[in-house]
């Protein structure tokens, strides 16, 4: 189906994130389906930035996919990239509160093979998307979606780079020596409650496995949900580990700039 625009919106709707936008950014709605469920993505871009540019596969926390995400999408826009804010659970749902979350999330690791497809999907939408450079493409994902580039990595999809904060490190199938192509960026908070020190050791030891050149960032202080202005409050609100770190979302976005300046170069 053909991508639906969006309302442009100005520099004054952005004032909810540290990260400053341009005011003309370009959005709409790709509509595709895949895994068994109809997907609407969210893809936004500089349109008066001139010829193709590298596309971002950004993946949601387990809340689905929600203005923080539409968010990061424009910031990256606004960056020079292609984003696409990416839907994994169909009709671009957002969960109603945690419960919801948790049993969304858990469903999409009932069907492994499914949410692969999901996935590769909104990989090849992105790469034909015409202001995209097909050979330069990357993940990147907060909390599950951190775990979801992980799990493209580890698919085989030809990425060049891939982005986690405060992302799950384990993993639901295993690559072999070879298969994971893309270089990682891991941005960690060390006191995150939610991601234990055997499964970051577990990690490190299946990327150097691998050989896949990666980055393990660790800060001081930050948990888990440290980029998401809300996190404070889900985290009250549903008795959960989460809080919003401000210093160390900048950092992270900072950490994050370098590595796709990096692999896309």
């Amino acid at each position: 189906m053909a991508p639906t625009p969006e309302k442009v919106r100005t520099r004054q709707e952005f004032s909810n994130g540290p990260i400053a936008m341009p005011n003309n950014l370009h959005t709409e709605i790709v509509q595709y389906t895949a895994g068994g469920r109809d997907l609407a993505s969210y893809v936004a871009y500089d349109p008066e930035k001139p010829g193709k540019r590298p596309g971002l596969i950004v993946l949601p926390e387990w809340w689905g996919l929600n203005d923080y995400l539409r968010r990061r999408a424009r910031e990256l826009a606004g960056l020079g990239f292609v984003a696409m804010a990416t839907d994994v659970y169909g009709g671009g749902r957002e969960a109603a509160d945690a419960a919801e979350a948790g049993q969304l999330m858990g469903g999409l690791f009932q069907d492994v093979p499914a949410l692969g497809e999901r996935l590769r999907a909104a990989y090849e939408r992105l790469r034909e998307h015409p202001e995209v450079d097909p050979e330069r493409i990357g993940a990147m994902g907060y909390c599950l979606g951190g775990a979801l580039s992980l799990h493209m990595g580890r698919m085989g999809i030809d990425l060049k780079g891939v982005a986690s904060f405060h992302g799950a490190l384990t993993r639901a199938i295993e690559a072999q020596p070879g298969e994971f192509k893309p270089a990682v960026l891991i941005c960690h908070g060390e006191a995150d409650g939610m991601v234990p020190a055997e499964d970051q050791a577990n990690f490190r030891k299946e990327m150097e496995s691998l050989g896949v050149d990666y980055q393990f960032n660790s800060y001081p202080g930050a948990k888990h949900g440290f980029t998401n202005p809300e996190a404070t409050d889900k985290g009250k609100k549903y008795n959960l580990p989460l809080a919003y770190d401000e210093k160390t979302d900048r950092q992270s976005w900072e950490d994050m700039k370098a590595f796709w300046a990096k692999v896309f170069a």
